[in-house]
């Protein structure tokens, strides 16, 4: 991934050999890198085709409950709360099993792909709360699973200076499945006369075909050669000045070739022989998991996210409320989702590129801001018909200013071999932060109204983003 070193080295001294043996695992200067690496491509593709089955659902999902089955808002809201919250239980356990298996990453993940999978035909026989609650609770499991141990194996493939830019062209990547969704979906209920069966049964058999992809083209080790290129580039950028990569590619001290398959110690870090890999690194436990936390950045992370969660309204309440308002034909309904995923997909790399620039917190709380805009308007008086349109945009400009972006600001306060527990704390504390706005909202729309619970949103939503302007992270890289 890096450029070879430029620094001169005569044909006899060992420096020359290895620059040679590194011709091979180091790209030649002039050349080109590689934007996103292998790794993230595929499993941007496997979220791609997920997402089409995941979408397709939860485009009709609340439509189906509330006008199909007759639910009220607060047991909507349960539900709401359960498919976007419950995963929360399990992702700590999911990050765990991935770290703790060395090359288990995909294999965890895969497990949960599959899991929400097998849900998708069994909503064909649930027509009550308590056994769609089981199914919503099981799918989101799956969701759970997988969640940490992908985004840890996209971060493990990037650079740190390019995890934005890949967390961004994954996210795009997904997104594109998020947009064909709910397109099917509403084809099949303009085309079918049961139209949700047929949803629930169309889902089911994409969701296999992203399980195929995930088995066949996404590598099955926890660190892709991409990782590994970056970690020995970046071992010998460090020795520099100080240190020689001897012919039998090992460190030595001071300029001196070190015995195989050790780095020799240096007067600026007083450390002596280490074995390879990494000597020091903490064993991937549950406690050293939430022992994470007491890593100043990745505390403020986890916290923000957190309260943040707390006044991030759902996506199923957004568009019941812009149906609302406009009024919009119950066959419509599904295309909503379609002006999110639009704009998600068409800021998701740009935002990312930019919050590699110029910082990744400041990317991330703008992306609230235009949260807190869209609600505005939702409130607003104005009825005309770019309402929609601009809601929707801001609304899918949130989801591209922070989804991706969050992981990759998390990823830098944690370490390698902890990886998917680290990026699992913070997903969880946001997933039960939004499980508790999807209750809370849900409780208060059935008790005040939906424009006084949106209300109460919006106030908690600024007042959350003060307080995350002043407790961001200071010292991780490219988060200030």
């Amino acid at each position: 991934m890096y450029v070879a070193d430029s620094r001169a080295s005569t044909p006899d001294t060992p420096a020359t050999a290895a620059a040679s043996a590194e011709g091979a695992a180091r790209p030649r200067a002039g050349r080109r890198r590689a934007a996103v690496a292998p790794t993230v491509l595929a499993l941007g593709a496997v979220s791609l085709i997920t997402d089409v089955s995941s979408e397709m659902v939860t485009a009709v999902l609340p439509l189906y409950l509330v006008t199909g089955l007759g639910l009220s808002p607060l047991g909507f809201g349960l539900l709401d709360g359960i498919y976007n919250g419950f995963s929360a239980l399990v992702r700590l356990v999911g990050g765990h099993l991935a770290d703790r298996g060395g090359g288990r990453h995909k294999w965890v993940a895969g497990f949960g792909y599959g899991l929400s999978a097998a849900c998708k035909p069994l909503l064909l026989v649930a027509q009550t709360l308590t056994p769609i609650g089981l199914i919503l609770a099981a799918d989101r499991t799956g969701k759970g699973l997988r969640t940490a141990p992908r985004d840890a194996l996209i971060s493990l493939s990037s650079t740190p200076e390019t995890r934005g830019r890949a967390f961004g062209v994954h996210r795009a990547m997904d997104t594109a499945g998020a947009l064909v969704g709910p397109l099917v979906a509403f084809l099949i209920l303009r085309e079918t006369v049961d139209g949700y069966d047929a949803v629930f049964t169309v889902s089911f058999c994409v969701a296999v075909v992203g399980v195929l992809v995930l088995v066949l083209f996404v590598p099955g080790g926890s660190r892709t050669k991409t990782d590994e290129a970056v970690r020995a580039a970046g071992a010998v950028r460090a020795t520099g000045a100080t240190g020689a990569v001897g012919a039998t590619g090992t460190v030595g001290a001071a300029g001196a070739p070190g015995a195989p398959g050790t780095i020799g110690a240096t007067p600026e870090n007083g450390t002596g022989p280490i074995a390879p890999g990494k000597a020091a690194a903490p064993r991937p436990t549950l406690r050293a998991a939430l022992a994470l936390l007491h890593r100043r950045d990745l505390r403020r992370i986890t916290l923000c996210a957190l309260l943040l969660g707390l006044a991030t309204v759902s996506d199923s309440f957004v568009y019941l409320l812009l149906q609302r308002r406009l009024g919009v034909p119950d066959r419509w309904f599904a295309l909503l989702p379609l002006g999110t995923a639009a704009a998600f997909l068409l800021l998701a790399v740009p935002l990312g590129r930019l919050a590699d620039r110029i910082g990744r917190w400041r990317v991330f709380l703008a992306g609230h801001g235009a949260l807190l805009l869209a609600y505005g308007l939702l409130l607003s008086s104005w009825h005309g018909t770019a309402l929609p349109y601009a809601v929707l945009l801001l609304h899918g400009g949130f989801y591209a200013a922070t989804d991706g972006v969050l992981m990759a600001a998390a990823s830098d306060s944690v370490p390698e071999e902890l990886r998917s527990s680290g990026l699992a704390l913070v997903q969880t504390g946001q997933a039960l932060a939004r499980f508790a706005c999807s209750l809370s909202f849900g409780a208060a729309w059935t008790a005040w109204g939906d424009r006084t619970a949106l209300t109460a949103s919006a106030v908690t939503l600024a007042l959350c983003a003060l307080f995350a302007l002043r407790l961001r992270p200071a010292s991780s890289k490219g988060l200030a």
